[in-house]
């Protein structure tokens, strides 16, 4: 019997020898090979790249092609800014709406959790609400000065009646006769993509930021803390006024120096969610089998961050909202636009007599940086499976 164990054992040496010596042993993982999953590149994935090539050449055609000579698209002539606005809405499309429908029961887990909140609900449906008027409003109603009218000046809003009042200027009307339904519109895609974009920009630049610095630690963590410690110090407003005033006012200036110089909060929260994050056992675990910091951030950090990733993101387009309306209303915004906040300024000195030029105006952005508050704590509270419920 101990001759037959003897062999056994000596077998078993040898299976493991040769197993080590093999190129698929467990500390020498093509995680490459692992990260396509087995399956190639996703499907998903090639239809979100063939439509960003279709943009992309849309994008050409309009700059190189079409130029200043006349609208892309029937009587739209696409900016810059609306360009950048139609990426987002891609992006967003494959990697929040397309997750989403794909997972069907987490997404009713997070429905579930998100209803018991009846507040966040109608912010909610604000929001989509504004959001539909913002992107498809300017088709079916036409630019405020295309309805200059003299004549209907400063006319009252329907619902107080009086000379002037009218449905056809149902909110009435600014002191060049302009419908201020029409402002609000055009505002509202202002807002949305000044809101969309430069949070787009930051949580980005903030996540990828936050993620490496807490993973990769050292040096690494110490420059871009540090870094993170000045922007926080320094007075950016100022910065974007000042290069605004350089540099002419334009509504793509604002959005990238909003991006730009606004992901720092996400960065430090990020950072203090991914420490956390890089001491659980699946992260070790696949550290201690060589994956690469970059693949742990990628494939463990990030995804196990949404949660912290969604509430900034759901607090800074408030923030870039207000900026952009702030900026506006004192006269560094793009003239060229019909921002909120250039309505609340052309308006301010008639509030003794046509209060609803800058007042209403003034609601709607009031009550959709507290919708964006609201939905942002209860979508919080919804993913994050540490919340009680």
């Amino acid at each position: 019997m101990s001759g037959d164990a003897t062999r056994e054992t000596a077998a078993f040496d040898a299976e493991t020898e040769a197993l080590d010596s093999e190129a698929d042993r467990f500390d020498t993982i093509e995680w490459d090979e692992i990260d396509a999953d087995g399956d190639g590149v996703s499907p998903v994935l090639v239809v979100e790249a063939l439509v960003f090539v279709v943009v992309a050449a849309a994008f050409a055609y309009d700059y190189l092609v079409v130029a200043n000579d006349g609208p892309l698209l029937f009587d739209w002539d696409v900016t810059s800014v609306e360009w950048l606005f139609l990426a987002v809405l891609v992006l967003g499309a494959f990697h929040v709406v397309a997750p989403l429908a794909r997972n069907r029961r987490m997404t009713a887990y997070y429905w579930r959790q998100f209803r018991n909140d009846r507040l966040a609900v109608v912010s909610a449906g604000y929001l989509c609400l504004l959001f539909l008027i913002g992107v498809f409003g300017p088709i079916v109603w036409a630019a405020p000065n295309g309805t200059i009218d003299y004549g209907t000046a400063y006319a009252p809003p329907v619902f107080l009646g009086g000379d002037g009042a009218s449905l056809a200027h149902a909110l009435g009307t600014d002191a060049q006769g302009r419908h201020l339904w029409h402002l609000i519109v055009y505002g509202i895609r202002v807002s949305f993509e000044v809101g969309l974009i430069s949070t787009a920009i930051a949580i980005t630049l903030g996540t990828v930021v936050g993620a490496v610095a807490a993973n990769v630690g050292g040096y690494v963590d110490e420059v871009l803390m540090r870094y993170v410690d000045i922007q926080q110090t320094f007075p950016v407003f100022v910065l974007l006024v000042f290069l605004v005033y350089l540099f002419d006012a334009s509504l793509l200036l604002i959005v990238v120096l909003y991006g730009v110089f606004g992901w720092e909060g996400t960065a430090r929260l990020v950072r203090s969610e991914a420490l956390q994050r890089s001491e659980e056992t699946y992260t070790k675990v696949a550290e201690a089998a060589g994956a690469s910091h970059w693949w742990v951030v990628r494939r463990h950090v990030i995804p196990n961050v949404s949660s912290t990733v969604i509430t900034a993101a759901t607090l800074s387009i408030p923030v870039f909202i207000l900026g952009e309306a702030t900026l506006s209303f004192l006269g560094f915004g793009d003239p060229s636009t019909f921002s909120w906040g250039r309505t609340i300024n052309a308006g301010r000195s008639d509030l003794d007599s046509a209060w609803w030029i800058s007042t209403i105006p003034g609601v709607v952005l009031f009550l959709t940086v507290l919708a964006f508050n609201f939905t942002g704590d209860a979508l919080r509270d919804a993913v994050d499976p540490r919340t009680d419920s």
